[in-house]
């Protein structure tokens, strides 16, 4: 029988890493949500300004948790964090936040758009194409081909840290690179561009009643400004969009005990990470407004804004283009979500507050049990047929624990000032406060407009505390 490893392998460098950082945040929402922004927003400017606002509470963030990385080297991330800095059950929450909806909806809704998009290449595994059906389920040949994918990735990773390695760099700077070719074609090869066109609406918020004509066109000549309020609201709405789009940034953290010099490499990779795709969003939908008249962008057919401008740009040769360049995305995307988010079930079950299994290594140095618990439940929700529904839950759930975490900083700083920092955070503590003033502005903003999706991740949230007890009963139990 071969031994059961019992600790992880520091074979990850810089390079990796920053891939990793990279490659979790760029799915599929950078060719699809700025649709839904700009019929929120309504101008050019506030487009922009979204993902640029958006950018900048990352790569914050980012900065921010290089300091804790640096404090707490080790596998878990943000659970460990928290837990440090509040107590057991903050970082409970976090966990069961993360294996409830947060990475497994994720890794589902992925899967799902790396589906939709091989049937551009493959019309028969359509979600349109019912395969059967159980009950009031509708088995779709999209969400096999997703469950599939799920079940593949969660196999390679269960080899080895190696292989997922090889998978993310691959796959990242392949989508890396293929995004800058689309931002750079689009401004060189388009022929008619609506550049002036797009800006003439400069930064006026048209969320009101004449944004859009009797036909459903945007209607720049009844735009009129607005209320701060409605403002907000309209901005909260929107970055649901651009912040699933750049989540998952944290990532990293959750495989530090399999990175080299993780002190230094995490930091610089979360910053170098962060940085790098949020140049490359902002740069796509600079590219999107020179191609693609207003309009368009607002209105793209099933919100494919990618599309629309790759067709414009390439002609009828786009849509293949943009379907082979998300199924790259979303294949390496999927890969590093799968491969991190197991390493935090990992860690609670080493406290005793998860499935005692998840707490053990297999022959490869991995969590394989843990990987495996993690791919029943996404492909679970990808039979739900309610991942599009999850994206304000997920975002507004993840975005309330980066700003318990960034004020977990703050508490660390007074509770454990003799913990050695070899990395601090960069502009603390104006840029952390201005991150969680931005962040709880968005929280609020969403709970305003979108209620019901809100306060049901925070529904979700809140189980985890009997489940907290309950499992703590169980451990005390145990040592009794």
């Amino acid at each position: 029988m071969n031994e059961t490893k019992t600790h992880f392998k520091p074979t990850l460098g810089l390079v990796d890493a920053t891939m990793i950082v990279a490659g979790s945040m760029i799915g599929s929402g950078i060719f699809i949500v700025s649709a839904d922004i700009t019929r929120n927003v309504g101008s050019a400017g506030w487009l922009i300004v979204v993902w640029l606002i958006t950018g900048f509470m990352t790569i914050t963030a980012a900065v921010s948790y290089g300091e804790l990385s640096s404090m707490y080297p080790k596998a878990g991330g943000q659970y460990v964090y928290l837990k440090e800095a509040f107590n057991p059950l903050a970082g409970f929450l976090y966990g069961w936040s993360l294996f409830a909806v947060i990475q497994t909806a994720t890794i589902a809704a992925v899967g799902v758009a790396f589906s939709k998009f091989t049937a551009y290449l493959i019309p028969s595994v359509s979600e349109n194409h019912i395969l059967f059906t159980i009950g009031f389920l509708k088995i779709s040949a999209a969400q096999i081909v997703a469950i599939l994918l799920i079940i593949f990735l969660t196999y390679t990773n269960t080899k080895g840290i190696k292989g997922g390695k090889i998978i993310q760099t691959t796959f990242t700077s392949a989508k890396l690179i293929s995004l800058l070719g689309l931002t750079v074609f689009g401004f060189l090869l388009v022929k008619q561009n609506f550049w002036h066109q797009n800006w003439q609406t400069g930064l006026i918020a048209a969320q009101d009643k004449g944004i859009m004509d009797a036909t459903g066109t945007l209607n720049p000549s009844h735009w009129q400004p607005i209320s701060f309020n409605v403002l907000l609201g309209a901005i909260a709405v929107s970055m649901v969009g651009s912040i699933f789009s750049s989540d998952a940034w944290n990532n990293v953290t959750f495989i530090a005990g399999e990175i080299k010099n993780p002190q230094r490499n995490i930091g610089l990779s979360l910053f170098l990470g962060t940085l790098i795709v949020t140049i490359i969003y902002v740069s796509a939908n600079l590219m999107y407004l020179y191609v693609l008249p207003l309009n368009n962008i607002a209105f793209a057919q099933n919100d494919r804004v990618a599309i629309a401008a790759a067709n414009n740009i390439f002609g009828s040769a786009g849509t293949i283009v943009i379907a082979v360049m998300i199924m790259v995305s979303t294949f390496g995307c999927n890969n590093g979500l799968i491969l991190a988010g197991a390493r935090v079930y990992y860690t609670m079950a080493k406290d005793g507050l998860f499935f005692k299994k998840t707490g053990t290594l297999n022959k490869f140095s991995v969590p394989g049990y843990a990987l495996w618990i993690q791919c029943v439940v996404a492909c679970l929700l990808c039979l739900s047929g309610k991942y599009g529904d999850l994206l304000t839950m997920i975002s507004f759930v993840v975005v309330v624990f980066y700003v318990l975490t960034l004020i977990g900083i703050f508490v660390l700083r007074k509770k454990r000032p003799d913990i050695p920092r070899p990395y601090k955070a960069f502009g603390y503590p104006v840029l952390p406060a201005i991150y969680i003033i931005l962040a709880l502005a968005f929280c609020i903003g969403l709970v305003y407009t979108s209620p019901t999706y809100s306060l049901w991740g925070l529904g979700i949230m809140l189980m985890g505390i009997p489940l907290y007890f309950i499992a703590i009963s169980a451990k005390n139990r145990k040592i009794l």
